[in-house]
Order: C-alpha cells, then sequence, then structure tokens
C-alpha cells in the first residue's frame, strides 16, 4: 500500500475532554486577558469571563432545565463575542453543540433539529422566528429556547437568564471516552442529498489544534486574529473557537462580512492573522478602496473552505505584499488535514500533510497510486471524524475497510510533499465556502407543478472565485422555457433555501437530463457540456 506521512514527526495527543484541554493552567495567561472584542461594538470578553461564565451555563442547563450528558444544544446566530460562552457551557455540562446557519429557512432548521436530536436552542433575535416555528416542529418545548443578548423578547429569556452563583465542574472523560464522544455536531451535504450531521468528537478537535499549532508556529498570545468566519461553520469552529484560545491570542468578532468594515477593523485592531475564503480575497484585490487602509500588522492570509487559484494568491501578495497560504480540509476531517508552513508557501498548493495523518491517493479501479499522479484523497488519523449521525449507509460509503476515509477529491503530490487539489468525484457545489447539495436543490425544482426533471450542477465564476448553482430544467410544455418562467424558477426556489443554495448561476432549458442505466443524474455529463 503507497502510504504518504507528514515530513512532520508525529506529536503526542491527550486524551481528555476538550474543557480541560482548552482551559488547562499550562497556558498561564492573567483573568483579564481579551480574548474576544465585537468588531463593530467593542464589546469584550475576558480569559476569567470566558472560563466562569462557561460554567455558570453548564450550572445553569443542569439545574434549571435538567440538561443531561449527552442531551445536545443548538446555536443559531451571526457571529457572537459570547458564541464560545455557549460552546463551552454546553461542554462543560457534558453536552454536545450543534451549530446552526442563521439563513435557514424553517424547513432547513426543522430538519437539522430533528436529526441532532436538539433539545435546547441559543438564538440570536435575528433568528428567534425562524427558531420558534423550527422548535415547535421538532417538538422542543419553548422555555427551551433562549437569546443572545440582554433583552427578553416575547417572554424568551437571555441565555444568562439561566446563570446563579454555582459554576460546575466540567465533565471529565477517560481516553476511551474522549476518543469516542461525540462534542459537535455540524451539517454537511457529503456526496448528495440530505445534509448529514457529522459526529466530532472530543478527540477530533483536540487533536486537530495541535496539528495545525506544529506549523502555526509563529502564534503567540500577543497575536490578533479576525473572526469573519461563520462560526456555525467547521472552519471558524476549530480554529476560531479552539485554537485561537488554545494560543490565549485575541480574535476581533465580526457578524457578517461588510467589505469597508473589515478592512476597518484590520487597520484599527491591528490585526495580524485573518483565515478567510477566496471571495473576500478576490475583494480585496479587485477593490481599489482596500488600497485606503493601513494592513501593515497583517502578516498571513490563510485561505479554506474552498479552492484558491495560484493566480489569485499570487495577485494577492504582489498587490499587499502579505504573504498567504491556502489549507484543506472537510466537516469530516475536523477540519484541517494539509496546511503550508509559514515560509513555504508553494501558490496553488494546499501545502503538507498535518502530524499523525496518514493519506492514501486511490484511482478510479481503486488502486494506491504515486507521486504526481491524480488519484481520491483518503484520510486516516485521529482527526477524522466519528461517522455520519445515525446512517450506516453513509459511513460504509465513505470509510473503506482499512479505516481510510474518502474525500471525493482528487489529488496529487509532488517529490516533496505538497499535494494540490485538482478535482472533485462529489458533486457538491461550494459556493463562497458554503455547501450546496445538487439533490436538495432539484428535489425543490422537481416539486414546481410545471416543471417534469430538473438538473443542478456548479459552475466557476472566475469574475467572483466561486462557483454558482446552475440548474437544467425540463419542463412540461415547451411553451415555458421563457425569461420570465425563468425569473418565476428561480424565486419559487429561493424561497424555500438560506441565500447562499440560490440559483445565481441561473436556469438552462433542455430536452431530457443526461441518466446513467441506473438512473443516476450524469452530472458530469452536463459540467462537459457546459464549458
Amino acid at each position: 500500500m503507497v502510504i504518504f506521512r507528514s515530513k512532520l514527526p508525529d506529536i503526542e495527543i491527550p486524551s481528555v475532554g476538550i474543557y480541560q484541554f482548552i482551559f488547562s493552567e499550562e497556558k498561564n495567561v492573567p483573568e483579564d486577558k481579551v480574548m474576544f472584542i465585537d468588531g463593530l461594538t467593542d464589546q469584550r470578553l475576558t480569559f476569567g469571563e470566558l472560563k466562569s461564565n462557561s460554567k455558570k451555563f453548564a450550572a445553569g442547563l443542569q439545574d434549571k432545565i435538567n440538561f443531561k450528558r449527552g442531551d445536545v444544544l443548538s446555536i443559531i446566530s451571526p457571529n457572537q463575542v459570547d458564541y464560545a460562552t455557549i460552546i463551552f457551557g454546553t461542554i462543560a455540562a457534558g453536552g454536545v453543540v450543534s451549530p446552526a446557519n442563521p439563513t435557514y429557512t424553517v424547513n432547513e432548521y426543522t430538519y437539522q433539529l430533528k436529526d441532532s436530536g436538539s433539545s435546547v436552542i441559543v438564538a440570536h433575535p435575528l433568528s428567534l422566528q425562524v427558531a420558534i416555528k423550527a422548535a415547535a416542529a421538532a417538538k422542543i418545548p419553548e422555555s427551551n429556547i433562549f437569546l443572545f443578548g440582554d433583552e427578553n423578547i416575547y417572554e424568551y429569556l437571555p441565555y444568562k437568564s439561566l446563570f446563579g452563583d454555582r459554576e460546575a465542574i466540567p465533565v471529565e472523560y477517560t481516553p476511551e471516552e474522549a476518543k469516542t464522544t461525540t462534542a459537535y455536531l455540524c451539517y454537511s451535504s457529503g456526496t448528495s442529498g440530505k445534509q448529514k450531521g457529522v459526529e466530532t468528537t472530543h478527540l477530533n478537535v483536540i487533536s486537530n489544534v495541535l496539528q495545525i499549532s506544529k506549523i502555526e508556529i509563529d502564534t503567540s498570545s500577543d497575536m490578533v486574529y479576525i473572526g469573519i468566519l461563520p462560526f456555525y461553520h467547521i472552519y471558524a469552529l476549530t480554529i476560531t473557537m479552539h485554537l485561537i484560545i488554545y494560543f490565549r491570542a485575541t480574535c476581533i468578532v465580526i457578524p457578517k462580512f461588510d467589505f469597508e468594515a473589515f478592512c476597518r477593523i484590520i487597520q484599527d485592531y491591528k490585526v495580524n492573522i485573518a483565515h478567510i475564503v477566496p471571495p473576500i480575497i478576490l475583494a480585496l484585490v479587485k477593490n481599489h478602496k482596500a488600497r485606503e487602509y493601513d494592513f501593515s500588522s497583517l502578516q498571513l492570509v490563510i485561505s479554506g473552505a474552498a479552492p484558491l487559484s495560484k493566480e489569485l494568491s499570487e495577485s494577492f501578495y504582489n498587490e499587499f505584499k502579505i504573504k498567504i497560504k491556502q489549507g484543506y480540509g472537510l466537516t469530516e476531517t475536523s477540519p484541517v488535514t494539509h496546511l503550508c508552513f509559514t515560509h513555504e508557501i508553494i501558490p496553488g498548493s494546499c501545502g503538507l500533510l498535518l502530524p499523525n495523518i496518514e493519506c492514501k491517493l486511490v484511482n478510479e479501479n481503486n488502486q494506491e497510486v504515486g507521486i504526481n499522479t491524480p488519484g481520491e484523497l483518503c484520510f486516516r488519523g485521529p482527526n477524522i471524524m466519528k461517522g455520519y449521525l445515525n446512517n450506516k449507509k453513509a459511513n460504509d460509503e465513505v470509510f473503506d475497510e482499512d479505516g481510510f476515509f474518502h474525500t471525493g477529491d482528487i489529488a496529487k503530490v509532488d517529490e516533496n510533499g505538497f499535494f494540490y487539489i485538482v478535482d472533485r468525484v462529489k458533486e457538491l457545489i461550494k459556493y463562497k465556502g458554503y455547501q450546496v447539495a445538487p439533490a436538495e436543490l432539484e428535489a425543490i425544482l422537481t416539486s414546481h407543478p410545471a416543471v417534469s426533471d430538473a438538473a443542478v450542477i456548479g459552475v466557476y465564476s472566475e469574475k467572483d472565485a466561486t462557483e454558482y448553482p446552475v440548474a437544467y430544467v425540463v419542463t412540461k410544455q415547451k411553451n415555458q422555457c421563457t425569461d420570465e418562467f425563468s425569473e418565476e424558477i428561480k424565486n419559487f426556489v429561493a424561497s424555500r433555501v438560506a441565500p447562499h443554495k440560490k440559483l445565481r448561476g441561473g436556469i438552462i432549458y433542455i430536452d431530457e437530463i443526461p441518466k446513467s442505466a441506473a438512473g443516476k443524474i450524469l452530472r458530469r455529463q452536463l459540467r462537459k457540456n457546459h464549458l
């Protein structure tokens, strides 16, 4: 078997709970060290407040609403300074956190609540109406819905209403329990269809934090990060909620991306490291207003969640003279598997394997291939998910008999151990780092009374450095193939999905959707013809 391993030596990974690992006294910092700052309001959360408040929240969950070890709490909110309080409070209580996209529709959120088995919700006021309706459908009591902020809304109470004088003693885990106990349930579309709950264990997260820390050797408690990535996404969950706290660094939180606010915050708060996505990098390159801000503090930009082209990374460096590198990972890998050294940035490469990870590349015949030969990326290591929640069929499809997780992405590796993503077996669409499952949109399209069949593919836009969902549609009547009907279809879909799933690539009318003998949509053929 051709197995690729990291150029870095394996590291020792403690088999403990996340709370004990993150708040270990080994990294001694003052209690008044500021960890999170709201970039719009300057609201601050110190290390001491995070520790105390998370344990008070844990105690409130246990004492006031009978929250038990293994229970699931869902968060639906844009980025907040105290997001970490909810996360680590739930973890301290022995619970599981299931973060959700705050732009979800009622149906989308209902599905996640039911599938995850959530029994408690903490919602931002902007997401409250969706949370109320979804909770009712998922049979979650209204008394178990709490709010970010300090105000009561429609008799729904702030999460701090659970605080008392008691600070909970964080639940501890044996080495085996740390390895097998789920800490987070993020939702991934996988290869197709309904979203799947990814069971990320305590050991998975701890492993990835330590793996990344062996590459991010220049990071210290003096560093300032920018928290623009959505906290419900595994990329931010690991980096912003765990790695930054592990380093005892500071994070400037932004609820959502706004170009000028983003630039101003880098300048005013003297941000050193920015974990972002390709569309933000494109905006910085294309928008001349970026030159009006002082980025002299910014030492490093790291791109993830979607492919970053060699051309765009070089354009960014040539424009700003700031180091830029990209990593590779998936929700299922907690998420990072590859990352460049700060001093070894290879344009177009997603970097080197992190420590403790084994990788193999397999061809279409499931045979291992070697250097400079494309093959499907497969991983084995301590950061690989426990599996998809209650989904044996999906687990059997992605894990082979040797325990390797098959990503569906095609890569090659050069003589120096640098990996390059060259194609994707998976038909998942990546819109600005968000996952869009074609099958979900196809199901909505075919529910329209005038549509007899449909297929959805992702088409890359060089202009916006992202993929757009494009729908191929077969109408029941030929005279319906009009621009007006295209707008009707787009609005029909838009009213039923979160914003990132809209058919921004447009509608293409077709006589017949190409399918295999088994009835599987041949999306590759559509992509090839589209080009």
